[in-house]
């Protein structure tokens, strides 16, 4: 695997004592320094670092694996500096690997290609993007996705600045949400993400109603949760909001996966048609005119479900509203005496809060 490079240098006078502090403030956070005084290594998750003094000169190096890993470790030491010595952010400027780039290699702009109605109140919106490799996988389901303001023709995206440190929009300018990607092709570069509209819609849903062909979004990612591919049975629930994510799962789990997946919806012209090849059944619930969030339909359901007592490894994955998401978590660790690792039971959304006021809520059991 090739290697990559990028390094910066700056001159300040008690050069010595900044790199110090700056170096035992990363060791406190698990950053593993070695080295004399006026050569110091740093040992990174994601890459390596030095850092030469010679009088009042710093030459800084980072090398790692990836433009991400780049990134990650020059903006740690460039951000730290700064912190302990504000004059040094027009005085560091990097080159080599990655300095080039004007966007973090974590984040791209899709451009909408075309539009599906998958049921009446879920729209696919297929997008064309650059190096959507690192989504080809589904063990990190989620992507952030960032939409500017309907009348902002010239959006401020985040971008890299000479000093290695990302600039980010103001949070009026970008509205961000949490999406899982319901199907991505690395040949085409196309990536589709189904939206759920709504009367109040909020600004993916809003985005979504209108969006053409020619209209751009960002999007940074990958992360999130998943489900391992390894147990023997599966219990899956979720509403609407948790439908991609589900399907990933199911399309996902080997053959030999057993269990059964709950999915609540409207009504029957809610339901979708999802691919398995294993065998776990698919089992729709109808609100039937009750408003989403208000019913305990999922809680009920996974309740009556027979877990299997042959010994064979069990998982849960839940993706709900947060009262159904609290029940059926208190129903897995409580009474099911589910360990860490047996579940993730996920909050999508909170009825009567706002997408700026929840997040999803992760619990890895």
């Amino acid at each position: 695997m090739t290697t990559l490079f990028t390094e910066a240098c700056f001159e300040v006078a008690g050069v010595q004592s900044i790199v110090d502090e700056v170096c035992e403030h990363l060791r406190s956070h698990g950053v593993v320094v070695a080295g004399a005084d006026q050569h110091k290594v740093l040992t990174f998750d994601d890459g390596r670092g030095e850092i030469a003094i010679n009088a009042d000169r710093a030459t800084m190096k980072v090398e790692a694996q990836t433009l991400t890993g780049i990134e990650i470790v020059r903006e740690e030491l460039t951000s730290q500096l700064i912190e302990y010595h504000p004059q040094l952010a027009d005085r560091i400027i990097w080159s080599g690997d990655g300095c080039e780039q004007r966007y973090p290699a974590w984040f791209c702009l899709l451009t909408v290609a075309d539009t599906f109605r998958v049921t009446p109140h879920v729209q696919r919106v297929r997008f064309h993007g650059s190096d959507l490799g690192r989504y080809s996988g589904f063990a990190d389901i989620h992507m952030r996705l960032m939409f500017p303001r309907p009348e902002d023709r010239n959006p401020q995206w985040p971008h890299v600045k000479p000093n290695g440190t990302i600039s980010y929009a103001p949070r009026d300018v970008l509205a961000i949400r949490e999406y899982t990607y319901r199907h991505v092709d690395v040949a085409a570069g196309t990536l589709d993400i189904d939206f759920v509209l709504h009367e109040e819609a909020g600004p993916g849903s809003a985005f979504a109603a209108r969006a053409k062909p020619g209209d751009v979004i960002g999007m940074s990612g990958p992360g999130g949760y998943s489900a391992p591919l390894d147990r023997d049975w599966y219990i899956l629930a979720g509403d609407e909001t948790a439908i991609p994510a589900i399907a990933g799962i199911l399309e996902t789990l080997p053959a030999a996966a057993r269990g059964i997946a709950f999915i609540e919806v409207a009504d029957a012209t809610e339901e979708q048609s999802l691919d398995t090849k294993t065998g776990i059944t698919i089992r729709w619930l109808h609100r039937n005119g009750a408003a989403p969030g208000t019913t305990k339909l999922l809680p009920d359901a996974v309740r009556a479900v027979e877990f299997p007592s042959d010994g064979s490894s069990v998982f849960a994955w839940a993706g709900c509203e947060f009262s159904a998401f609290k029940e059926i978590r208190s129903y897995m660790r409580k009474e099911r005496g589910l360990k860490k690792g047996e579940s993730l039971i996920v909050s999508y959304w909170r009825r009567g809060k706002s997408e700026d006021e929840v997040r999803g809520t992760p619990d890895d059991g």
